[in-house]
């Protein structure tokens, strides 16, 4: 279940051991060991042990990199800059966590004394992750946690076990006491007993619907809370430009990211009439040209794409490619002729393909905007401000960024609505999840 595939070639590289039932049990054990660690270490022991963690990413920089690139096919300089991004966001919550986990002050009007808030850990969390971002995905669930003093039991993609063993080796080299994060290469059926153990206290999970809903439906038996960032289709939405070239350029960057393989990554181009068949023209042009040649994660991941693209055609799409699927290497590609009626314009392609849709104006760019299933991320780009923030108001999204791509930070909330799941991560709103937020109040 736990191998390490070569995306270009199909070839098993490395094997790792499924987890017995003992292994996966002990791993709770230790978290929930852990706890005591969590409960009485000050923000500011767990800060140094940030900084010592993102120093230390930062230092087996090239020894991550090679993991991605070998686990899951990214280019390398994306690769690169994913471990660079984990720098920044575990040295955020050091430099930040004394800050939001501070006592908080009431204003008590319902009588004498006074009130605090007290943010403290509510124990072991069950982290669930997936293959394209093997190392950021874990950090962003994985930082804010360990500086709150939350334990982590973190079980990975089964196309990532190698990165997964590395980062708990770093954790292990930063200091964190043995069983505040703990890897294990467990099966789907011993993840759901350990949402169920009463030990663990919540779940958090980036992957897709399915395995959103099979999550929480047992965590919700089981009363746990969970956070899920699930799938996405968002919008890059074209309604003015005095620099039309820039904005294709912004296009094209937005859905190759990860060769189009990332939930947040601009999948449906909604441009208003009078820009249409120019952005069209050049933007097939440059995305054509600036595919990177890498594989998609799976040749299962390219069989998914391809039943897609071609249902839209069926449908009566028109494609815009060069070049043939070679095993898990899919062409980029756009879809024109699409509207909101078309099955696949309800859906999320994971890879370089990316759908066009006209729109008469703001109100009908709104529209088609919203009239999807997700509500992860979103684009807008206008030379209007007004106009930007008005639509920014309106569409159905977690994160709305203006004139801009590739602008995430990790002071950044990131999360969706609708069956792009809910809650979120990063900034402030990331350490406010798993929170106890316990009132002390004194009357005299």
């Amino acid at each position: 279940m736990y191998a390490v595939t070569d995306p270009a070639t199909g070839e098993i590289v490395e094997t790792y051991s499924t987890a017995t039932d003992a292994e996966v049990a002990a791993a709770v054990d230790a978290a929930h060991q852990a706890t005591a660690w969590g409960r009485t270490s000050t923000v500011a022991d767990r800060a140094a042990l940030m900084r010592r963690l993102g120093d230390l990413h930062a230092e087996h920089r090239t020894e991550l990199t090679d993991s991605i690139v070998r686990e899951m096919g990214k280019p390398r300089e994306e690769a690169e800059g994913e471990v660079d991004f984990c720098v920044d966001i575990y040295h955020y919550y050091a430099d930040h966590a004394e800050e939001y986990l501070a006592d908080e002050a009431v204003n008590v009007t319902s009588g004498p004394g006074r009130a605090v808030v007290r943010r403290s850990p509510v124990g072991v969390l069950l982290g669930i992750m997936p293959w394209n971002f093997p190392a950021y995905q874990v950090a962003r669930f994985a930082a804010p946690n360990l500086a709150l003093g939350n334990t982590i039991v973190l079980k990975h993609a089964p196309q990532c076990p190698a990165t997964a063993a590395l980062l708990e080796k770093l954790c292990g080299e930063a200091g964190f006491p043995a069983g505040a994060y703990v890897n294990v290469y467990a099966t789907n059926e011993q993840i759901a007993d350990v949402i169920a153990d009463p030990r663990v206290q919540g779940v958090s999970l980036t992957g897709s619907e399915r395995a959103g809903a099979a999550v929480a439906e047992i965590a919700g038996r089981n009363l746990k809370k969970v956070v899920l960032e699930l799938g996405g289709s968002d919008p890059f939405v074209v309604l003015s430009t005095d620099d039309l070239d820039a904005v294709v350029e912004s296009a094209v960057a937005a859905r190759l990211d990860n060769t189009g393989q990332a939930c947040n990554a601009a999948k449906r181009f909604v441009v208003v009439s009078d820009l249409y068949d120019a952005f069209v023209e050049k933007f097939a042009a440059q995305l054509l040209a600036g595919q990177s040649g890498a594989p998609l994660s799976s040749v299962a991941a390219a069989d998914t794409l391809e039943r897609q693209v071609a249902a839209a055609v069926a449908e009566g799409a028109t494609l815009h490619s060069e070049g043939k699927r070679d095993g898990a290497h899919y062409p980029a590609g756009v879809l024109t002729g699409l509207t909101t009626e078309h099955a696949t314009a309800r859906q999320e392609l994971f890879g370089p393909v990316a759908m066009v849709f006209k729109a008469a104006d703001e109100d009908d760019a709104l529209r088609i905007a919203n009239d999807t299933p997700y509500g992860l991320g979103s684009y807008v780009f206008t030379t209007d401000a007004a106009q930007a923030q008005r639509v920014a108001g309106r569409i159905e999204a977690g994160m709305v960024f203006i004139n801009g791509v590739g602008a995430e930070g990790a002071e950044l909330s990131f999360g969706g609505v609708k069956r792009s799941g809910f809650g979120r991560e990063l900034g402030r709103p990331g350490i406010e999840e798993f929170v106890n937020k316990k009132l002390i109040r004194t009357v005299a």
